[in-house]
This record gives C-alpha cells, sequence and structure tokens, in this order.
C-alpha cells in the first residue's frame, strides 16, 4: 500500500486467530477476578435490549468537562432475576481444579426441565431430593480443607424477559470475597433454602443467617452503580465472508486476473506455505469477545415511578423491558435479545468515576422505522 496518499492499514486484528464460530451464544467465563469483601456473586446475566443515549454530569474531577452535562452513548441490559439451583465446590490438584462435589436445591424450577435432560431427578419429590443432596452435603463438610473454590450453577428466567423463548440458559458464577472456604459455603447454602443452610451453619458452629436469600437472585444483590463491569458476549454473526469485508483489503483494478474482490499474492515462494498472516475468506462473526470496565451507570426497575426506560412500543426488534434493567454507557457485543454476562472487572482501572454521576435525562424517543 504504498502508493496510497492515506493511511490504510489491514482491519482485523491477528490476535484472535483463528476466527471460528463460538461453540453455543452464551459466553463462557473463563477467569474470575480476586475480589476481597463481603461474599457475593461475582457476576450477573443480562439481555441486550438496545442503545439510547443519557445526559450525564460529568463528576470526574481530572476532566476539562468537569460539572458539565455530557451526551453518552448507553446500552440497556434487561436483567430479569436469575434462579440459583446448585452449588459446585472444586478442589485444587496439580492438573487444575476439579469437582469435589455438587449439591442441588430440593426446590427445583419446571423451566429447568426443559434444558436438563435428567428426567429421574425431577421424578424424585423435594424430600427425597433433600435426603440424596444432603449425603453430598455431609461429604463437603467433611472434607472442608479440601475446598478451593465455590460456585453456584443458575439458570436465567426468559418468561421474565422479552425474548422469543421458553428455555433457560444454565451458568456457572463463582462465589467471591469472605474470609475462606467456610464464609463462601454459608454464603451460598442460603440459595438452596433454609434446611439446607441450618444444616451448613449448625455442622460450621455458626449461627444461621437472619437474612434468607430466595433462590431467585436479582441484579440489585450483586452490582451497584458506580461500579465497573467486564462484558462478555458473542458477537453479531456475518457469516462466511471474503477477504475485503473481513480483513479490508484493498480491491483489484477491474483488469485484473481471475478476480477483484481478493488477495493479490498469497505470499511468497519461500517457505512454500501459506503463512497465516495472510488475508484469507472465512467466518465472520459470532466469536466470542471480553470488553473491560463498562461504566454501571444506573440499575432501575420499569415498575418504580419515573423509571421507565422503554421507548413508545418498545425497543426495536426486542420489546419491553418488564422489570430490572442495567444502563451501560458505550456499546455492548451482540445483537439484541443475545445474552450479556456482567463480571466483576478483572483489570479495574486506577482513576476514573468517583461517585455515581447524575443524570439529568435519558432519551426514550421511539427509533421504530428509522
Amino acid at each position: 500500500m504504498g502508493h496510497r496518499k492515506y493511511h490504510a492499514p489491514k482491519r482485523g486484528s491477528l490476535a484472535y486467530l483463528p476466527r471460528g464460530r463460538a461453540r453455543r451464544p452464551v459466553a463462557r467465563v473463563r477467569n474470575w477476578p480476586s475480589y476481597s469483601g463481603p461474599p457475593t456473586l461475582l457476576g450477573m446475566p443480562g439481555y441486550k435490549a438496545g442503545m439510547t443515549h443519557a445526559i450525564v454530569v460529568d463528576n470526574r474531577k481530572s476532566s476539562p468537562y468537569y460539572g458539565k452535562e455530557l451526551d453518552l452513548p448507553v446500552t440497556v441490559l434487561d436483567t430479569p432475576p436469575i434462579n440459583v439451583f446448585a452449588v459446585r465446590v472444586y478442589e485444587y490438584t496439580p492438573y487444575g481444579l476439579r469437582t469435589l462435589s455438587e449439591v442441588w436445591s430440593p426446590n427445583l424450577s419446571n423451566d429447568l426441565a426443559r434444558k436438563i435432560s435428567c428426567r429421574k431427578l425431577f421424578e424424585y419429590s423435594a424430600e427425597e431430593r433433600l435426603e440424596k443432596f444432603r449425603k453430598n452435603l455431609d461429604y463437603v463438610l467433611d472434607h472442608m480443607d479440601r475446598v478451593s473454590e465455590v460456585r453456584v450453577l443458575a439458570h436465567t428466567q426468559p418468561r421474565l424477559a422479552s425474548v422469543p423463548k421458553k428455555k433457560p440458559e444454565v451458568l456457572e458464577i463463582k462465589v467471591g470475597g469472605g474470609n475462606g472456604a467456610r464464609d463462601l459455603l454459608l454464603y451460598a447454602s442460603r440459595f438452596l433454602g433454609e434446611e439446607l443452610h441450618g444444616y451448613v451453619a449448625e455442622r460450621l458452629g455458626v449461627g444461621a443467617s437472619q437474612l434468607q436469600v430466595p433462590s431467585t437472585v436479582s441484579v440489585r444483590d450483586v452490582l451497584s452503580e458506580g461500579n465497573y463491569v467486564d462484558v462478555l458476549a458473542v458477537t453479531k454473526g456475518k457469516g462466511f465472508q471474503g477477504p475485503v469485508k473481513r480483513w479490508g483489503v484493498r480491491i483489484l483494478q477491474h483488469k485484473s486476473r481471475k478476480t477483484k474482490r481478493g488477495v493479490g499474492t498469497l505470499g511468497a515462494w519461500h517457505p512454500n506455505r501459506v503463512p497465516y498472516t495472510t488475508p484469507r475468506a472465512g467466518q465472520m462473526g459470532y466469536h466470542q469477545r471480553t470488553e473491560y470496565n463498562k461504566y454501571v451507570l444506573k440499575i432501575g426497575n420499569v415498575n418504580n415511578e419515573g423509571e421507565n426506560i422503554n421507548p413508545e412500543g418498545g425497543f426495536l426488534r426486542y420489546g419491553l423491558v418488564k422489570g430490572d434493567y442495567v444502563l451501560l454507557v458505550g456499546s455492548v457485543p451482540g445483537p439484541t435479545k443475545r445474552l450479556v454476562f456482567m463480571r466483576y472487572p478483572i483489570r479495574p482501572p486506577l482513576k476514573g468515576f468517583v461517585e455515581v454521576p447524575i443524570i439529568s435525562y435519558v432519551s426514550t424517543e421511539s427509533k421504530q422505522g428509522v
């Protein structure tokens, strides 16, 4: 491209090769941050509803716009409560983490049977499930010195959102914070019901928590306004594309041989192979991506007075947000209705918003037909 009069580098980073399709539309969390504080879940899922803009008073003292209003693009995530149905305990081995045991809740949602094909589990009564998983719980409590991590298994509730599905997504979310495995297990057992939580508290020699957390967890129990989150999602799929759209190579002149929308050369004669840096056709989009440090601008509920976020007629290609929602500053990977996972920041910024900014206005103008 030396003959060009302007800078036109090849679009697309080689750091993401191979660009294969994601295995499933739900992002997989491969790493969890280290968190110090009271025990809590380290993430929360939500469905992408759409984007709008908000007028926010800048509260960054180092910003030249401090105290002035900024027009920020924001993404609206529909975050219905999730249902925790199991607790999984891991132990550390020389080969990595290994499942020590898992304990399921005696009360399972009927929607979970749409996702899990274990019919025998749903044929048991609540009392039989309680007796069955109490044995697993005894095994964990007898080997507390081997517990390294505690995670919960939860499923979404798409019935409470505006996505056209009933089958939930099953997620594994790590429990962070606390002063050891005892605090983590005591916190996680609160999602399994009063009987199992009281049994764990009795075995650990501590008093049962006065605040009984139900099996459903809302976004306010996990996240708070003014914090940062990492966003994990699968991007919008674009199918099999050529090198011009996929990599941004130059279209050849009309007198070129055989093709115009291909690469001019596949590489040197020696070594006699095609290097991986050569732009080739292939899958574009539908890749898992992580965007770091998205600012949580607001957590609200459309049922509260003055917190309606829905435009007239609902969000384009999504519909109406019916309950809890989260406003994130900036864009989020994936199309509408895609499940987006918000994780605690794994590398939070040293400087940023000091406090929750004042929101002057959030646009609810309808974009239908635009």
